[in-house]
């Protein structure tokens, strides 16, 4: 095969491209170009991940404050929010396997760049490039792989899922024994980096065009979508954007300053807060279980019961506390709920909100809601603790905003999505 005909950006529309595929893929191929996807992501998780539970280190070397350490441990997010829809646009005209391989590019340089920061300023430049290279690979993924297993979508997306949770799971443990290992905390950052160039390579030749590129109309049925509006802006995906706003908020100032909570309010070492971040990961690997579900049961009722265990999940941590082995079963169930069951459900629901051919566009609002106000829930929420404290704090942005999202999901309507039977 041509290698240098699957990296063709021209500007030829999509669809095109897609008419143009290749053969069919045989399940070895498939699977193996699935395997790689899923690792790539599992390195984007990595690259996310291990700077939280290194946050004390970075902190006291440079002397930021809790606000600014919250403010650069999720403001990544800010890069893949700017990132979602131009990346939807893109994966509307484009190759999507182009803009998933320039994506990863992107946010492991941006990785690389980050121990070499002299400041806030460019620390934040560095975590935000890398953001919106994470974005856009996010977008150009789901599109890809919601095109392709169109009928199984939720459980593809769970199975990604679980590449995802595995990186969470196994980089902190990973970035802290690194940076105890070699007495710096640069180490993680040029090592996840390089393992993303690498990923890259791997995928020019792994991932085949006929994984990346198949026609969602094709994949999903024969049928008619006059039962859905013609917009990919609707009444669905808008009130699902809503929902992802207040988890996007809700979830990532969990994420970003948890670790710090354990070891500044509950004294852990930063190895134990490093497991505790692990075990997050670790019930994110339930997102296959999630996704199975999903593609079975009603999705809007799986998601109001998804945020209303995050409610309660939430008011154990902050409230009741507690020693090592009950924070890492607690948040064992956090990312059960907001890893494994709210993230894959919500992007599958959100491509199944839009006709098929509108796909890249339901992908890349899905980045943009659920990443752009996360960009600043670790500075709202370090906000929240210098002004109530932890227990407050936590109340106030991940016990009780949450009920945000279940009222807004009162708005979808199932019976709407492009997989309803007519």
């Amino acid at each position: 095969m041509n290698h240098a005909a699957q990296f063709d950006m021209s500007t030829a529309p999509a669809q095109d491209a897609k008419e143009s595929s290749p053969a069919p893929l045989t399940p070895v191929m498939v699977g193996v170009g699935f395997l790689v996807l899923t690792l790539s992501y599992m390195v984007n998780a990595m690259d996310r991940q291990v700077f939280p539970p290194l946050l004390p280190n970075i902190r006291q070397e440079y002397g930021f404050s809790l606000e600014q350490g919250g403010l650069l441990a999720t403001n990544f997010t800010l890069g893949m929010a700017l990132a979602g829809l131009p990346a939807g646009y893109l994966l509307d005209r484009f190759r999507r396997k182009n803009v998933l391989l320039v994506s990863i590019v992107i946010y492991s340089l941006g990785t690389m760049l980050t121990p070499l920061a002299s400041g806030f300023a460019d620390m934040t430049a560095y975590r935000v490039l890398s953001g919106f290279g994470e974005g856009m690979q996010s977008a150009a993924i789901f599109a890809a792989i919601g095109a392709y297993f169109a009928h199984r979508r939720s459980l593809a997306f769970g199975i990604i899922g679980v590449g995802y949770s595995l990186g969470v799971f196994v980089s902190p443990p990973i970035g802290v024994r690194l940076m105890n290992a070699h007495g710096t905390w640069h180490t993680p950052f040029y090592l996840f980096g390089t393992a993303g160039l690498l990923i890259a390579a791997i995928a020019v030749f792994a991932v085949k065009t006929g994984l990346t590129e198949r026609s969602v109309d094709k994949a999903v049925s024969t049928g008619t979508y006059d039962h859905m509006p013609a917009s990919a802006y609707n009444r669905n995906t808008l009130a699902l954007a809503v929902r992802s706003v207040v988890s996007g908020v809700a979830i990532y100032g969990f994420i970003g300053l948890y670790p710090t909570f354990l070891i500044t309010s509950l004294h852990f070492e930063p190895a134990q807060a490093a497991l505790a971040m692990s075990f997050l990961g670790f019930g994110g690997m339930l997102a296959l279980l999630g996704g199975w579900l999903g593609d079975r049961v009603d999705q809007r009722t799986m998601l109001i019961v998804s945020l209303l265990g995050c409610c309660v999940i939430s008011a154990c941590i902050y409230q009741l506390q507690g020693g090592v082995g009950w924070q890492c079963l607690l948040a064992f169930f956090m990312g059960v709920f907001g890893l494994g069951f709210l993230y894959p459900n919500t992007n599958s629901a959100m491509q199944r909100a839009v006709r098929p051919e509108q796909i890249g566009r339901a992908s890349g609002l899905f980045v943009t809601s659920y990443y752009g106000t996360a960009a600043f829930s670790g500075l709202i929420f370090a906000a929240l603790v210098d002004s109530f404290g932890w227990r407050q704090a936590g109340l106030l942005q991940v016990t009780l905003l949450p009920l945000a999202g279940v009222a807004a999901l009162a708005f979808v309507r199932t019976s709407q999505f492009n997989d309803a039977v007519r």
